[in-house]
């Protein structure tokens, strides 16, 4: 009889437990997005999302609903339910290292383009080739400021993530799982539920009047998404890139002309100088020379940050000294070149005297 009320109870906790999986996802998408916004740790997300240019874009689209067939996000909506009916919520509802692959897809889904130029570029490097790069370990000492770009989204610090921590190795992650995960995901630079407008739609068949057909100036066509803004793992939320601060800087003792672009000031975030606001120290890219004061993005494709077609955005054919720009020694053609493209001067191939400019009667160069 014993036995009998022990398998009882036993089976009883297991229907229970089974039961519960889709009890706690029904909970939170009862009455569709509305429900989410029926718990209190949920409601700030929830009124975020709701003025911001993803809007018209269910909760459930990119968080996971009752059909979707992973049983860990059920899992999760189980425990967060407990943890809800406990009280047990220390802080705010945030995503967590696994969940950003899941998260990444939704991306995809709708943003295909902007998703294979980044996929292509430097800021898709994964976590092995950041933090086991043999050659750069050894040279420097890995440390959680590391963290603060190749890995904001990443739970703990460095010690949590990487071991030995010296300059001997061999390397190891601690979280294996995350070997071929992005370091750099969309949301470094990407808050989601950011408030915004939506983007326009596409040209419908309706009667429109003229002013509503009119194109845009190009003074008036948008320069960034309101999404756009760096996330500080310190801190734990993202800051617009209008928070964003540009340094000065200097060239010796010259202060550098930096272009006013403020898409630039999220760049900045990582590729920084040292404390002392020298061009070039640091990670710095900052350009001085022939081509001081222009944007990062006038030459670095904003998602994949590919240069191929950087000199024929200024230079159709010629430099200003008749010459093909795409051929000359710069770092442009061979990484090997002396003359390093952010920096290059007119004195650097000219150093007996920079030549001047010849041009006919009417003003017009001659070759």
């Amino acid at each position: 009889m014993t036995r009998k009320l022990l398998r009882g109870a036993l089976l009883g906790a297991a229907v229970i437990a089974v039961l519960a999986v889709p009890a706690g996802s029904l909970y939170y998408e009862y009455k569709a997005d509305a429900s989410c916004a029926r718990c209190h740790e949920i409601r700030k997300n929830y009124n975020a999302w709701h003025a911001s240019s993803h809007r018209e874009v269910a909760c459930g689209a990119c968080h996971g609903e009752i059909t979707t067939l992973d049983a860990g996000f059920h899992l999760g909506n189980v425990r967060r339910l407990v943890q809800h009916v406990r009280q047990g919520f220390a802080d705010p509802v945030r995503l967590g290292t696994k969940d950003i692959p899941r998260l990444m897809e939704r991306c995809r889904s709708c943003h295909r383009q902007e998703f294979a130029q980044w996929q292509t570029g430097a800021h898709s490097a994964t976590y092995r080739r950041l933090f086991l790069d043999a050659p750069h370990n050894r040279q420097r000492l890995l440390m959680d400021d590391c963290l603060r770009c190749h890995g904001m989204h990443f739970e703990g610090g460095i010690g949590d993530l990487v071991a030995p921590l010296d300059a001997k190795g061999p390397w190891r992650l601690l979280r294996p799982e995350l070997a071929d995960q992005p370091a750099i995901p969309c949301l470094t630079c990407h808050q989601v539920h950011r408030e915004g407008e939506l983007l326009p739609r596409a040209a419908r068949p309706v009667e429109k009047s003229a002013a509503q057909s009119a194109a845009k100036s190009a003074s008036q066509q948008e320069l960034l998404r309101p999404s756009v803004g760096l996330f500080d793992r310190r801190e734990q939320k993202h800051f617009s890139v209008e928070l964003l601060p540009l340094p000065a800087m200097r060239d010796g003792t010259r202060a550098v002309k930096i272009s006013p672009d403020i898409r630039q000031a999220l760049c900045y975030q990582c590729h920084a100088p040292l404390a002392g606001g020298l061009a070039g120290s640091g990670d710095d890219r900052t350009p001085v020379g022939v081509h001081e004061g222009l944007s990062c993005l006038a030459c670095h494709l904003k998602h994949g940050q590919q240069t191929r077609a950087s000199c024929a955005n200024c230079h159709p054919q010629l430099s200003n000294c008749g010459l093909d720009v795409e051929k000359m020694d710069t770092t442009f053609v061979s990484t090997a070149s002396r003359h390093n493209i952010h920096v290059v001067k007119c004195a650097d191939c000219h150093p007996k005297g920079i030549p001047r400019k010849r041009t006919d009667r009417a003003g017009n160069r001659v070759r």
